[in-house]
């Protein structure tokens, strides 16, 4: 476990890199605001570049296979596949569509290479629009101008090694979504929250819980943002993604369909169900038991059942039925039912789903509580989300709170029956007018406190022992929770900020006050008596 400062120092670094094409491929694509809503262009814009980046894939494979056996194999899927590579047939090829970008019809073109690109990969069966560019009408000459700023887009370099040039491939191509999707969020404003969580949050949750190896799952996974920081979490722990498989699921077809590309231009396999669907009533994942959920559900989701669906669900079983008018609790019920033995899940809710008692919330949280799975709570600041500017919490549920654990790294202290209150309300900085986000330091500092306070300390050269800190953390143990009518609201554990002591006595300090304010009161008079002359003077005396 890194320690707060390295964490940090690491993070500039990266935090300093320019991401230049990026911002001029955003001006490029916002040539077609006003003919296309920016629900719609946001995915026009990334079929594009991921039509780009898997072209590009294609042509270093096929100059490989050619250079190495010739050009008899050139239309062999088999080949390409076996390198994690789609093959593409000739109208599905960049060079195609850069080719015919100035006819009229580019836009059917477009709609038939991306059919002709899932036909021919079954991994990205119902990943791409289907007939979505010819149906919404696009301006010929701004959907040209889009593919010359796309085409300009250096997915790989001639002069570098296959495994440096794929590295690199993802890289950018990553970069380019992860930007998009933050930005488009932004400009859809509370609409923009169906497909993207803030990358802080995402971050924080990821090296909370640390998905190093075993199932990872989200069943509300957006665009796939939290498995996008699931992998980056991996790497940059010197970990091996073979090592994870990853289960999600989203609602919004078009979302889903984000999803996957996403992935797909990270090299990422996942599981995602074979078409979009609701969670609760079309679960595509009935039998999984996961070993990491990582959760951005929708805020105070009104009538997610009718009165009488879903009542005796198997999710549910020992507790009472989640109400109809808020699905805060449904979600938490199902994630702990995904939960493996050993499990851990990390989810963000609306503030109300610490303290809500409405229609039996209140029972169900002092079961869960009871159960002895409620592992840590965070208090966030305001202004995260692009959605919303109320602050939000963070809930993480553990299957596992013993000692016992040999499937981490590192030896865990027995926590049975304690709950870590972290109050994270004061932290974040200001990137924009409306918008907060939690810095590299922030994250670091409340992952460092976490992992203390699981015992992983014990492995760690030169780390203090946890130790509680007023205004900020607590461990409180179920007797206290209780007496606090198992509300869950960091603010209630953790107290208010010590004071530090300045040695003074009271006696001095109080002398040397009062001092201060009989001569502040002494001038005062004297004000009023000149006040009072000048009045005069100007003839407003008494």
């Amino acid at each position: 476990m890194a320690t707060a400062t390295q964490k940090s120092n690491k993070a500039k670094k990266s935090n300093s890199k320019e991401l230049g094409f990026e911002e001029a491929l955003w001006d490029a694509a916002n040539k077609l605001r006003g003919s296309v809503e920016s629900a719609e262009y946001k995915h026009i814009v990334l079929s594009l570049i991921f039509l780009k980046f898997i072209s590009d894939k294609f042509e270093i494979r096929k100059a490989a296979i050619e250079e190495e056996h010739g050009t008899q194999y050139l239309d062999m899927v088999e080949f390409y596949t076996m390198e994690n590579v789609f093959y593409l047939p000739e109208e599905a090829r960049w060079s195609f569509i850069q080719i015919n970008a100035k006819q009229d019809d580019i836009a059917v073109k477009i709609d038939s290479a991306l059919h002709s690109v899932e036909k021919n990969n079954k991994a990205l069966a119902g990943a791409l629009p289907d007939n979505y560019f010819s149906r919404l009408g696009l301006d010929a000459s701004k959907l040209s101008a889009l593919i010359d700023t796309i085409n300009n887009i250096d997915t790989y370099s001639k002069t570098k090694g296959a495994q440096e040039c794929d590295k690199s491939e993802e890289d950018i191509v990553g970069r380019v979504y992860e930007y998009f999707l933050g930005k488009f969020a932004a400009t859809e404003g509370k609409g923009g929250g169906e497909f993207y969580t803030p990358k802080s949050i995402v971050t924080l949750i990821a090296d909370m819980i640390e998905p190093f190896s075993g199932k990872i799952y989200d069943p509300c996974c957006g665009s796939g943002g939290m498995f996008v920081q699931s992998l980056k979490f991996i790497n940059s722990h010197n970990g091996n993604q073979k090592n994870v498989s990853i289960y999600g699921q989203e609602y919004t077809n078009t979302t889903y369909k984000l999803a996957k590309m996403n992935l797909a231009v990270r090299g990422i396999s996942a599981n995602l169900g074979a078409v979009a669907g609701d969670s609760f009533f079309k679960d595509q994942h009935p039998d999984l038991k996961a070993d990491y959920i990582m959760a951005n559900p929708p805020f105070n989701q009104k009538q997610w059942r009718g009165e009488n669906e879903l009542v005796d669900d198997p999710r549910w079983t020992g507790y009472p039925t989640p109400p109809t008018g808020n699905a805060n609790y449904a979600w938490i019920m199902h994630m702990i039912s995904k939960l493996s033995e050993h499990g851990t899940a990390g989810f963000v809710l609306a503030n109300g789903s610490m303290s809500s008692n409405t229609s039996g919330e209140g029972t169900i949280r002092q079961k869960i509580l009871e159960n002895d799975l409620v592992d840590c709570m965070i208090a966030l600041p305001g202004q995260l989300f692009y959605t919303t500017q109320i602050p939000v919490c963070l809930w993480f549920i553990s299957k596992d709170k013993g000692g016992n654990n040999e499937s981490g790294l590192l030896k865990r202290r027995d926590r049975r029956g304690e709950t870590l209150f972290i109050d994270a309300r004061e932290m974040g900085t200001m990137v924009s007018r409306t918008l907060k986000e939690l810095t590299n330091k922030d994250i670091a500092v409340i992952t460092e406190t976490y992992h203390i306070w699981r015992g992983e300390e014990l492995a760690v050269a030169n780390i203090a022992p946890y130790e509680d800190k007023a205004g900020y953390c607590k461990s409180a143990s179920l007797a206290e929770i209780a007496a606090n009518d198992y509300v869950l609201t960091p603010g209630r554990y953790v107290g208010a900020v010590e004071i530090a002591d300045d040695g003074i006595p009271f006696e001095t300090k109080m002398m040397e006050l009062s001092k201060t304010l009989y001569s502040q009161m002494s001038q005062a008079g004297e004000l009023d008596k000149a006040i009072r002359k000048n009045l005069e003077a100007l003839g407003y005396g008494e």
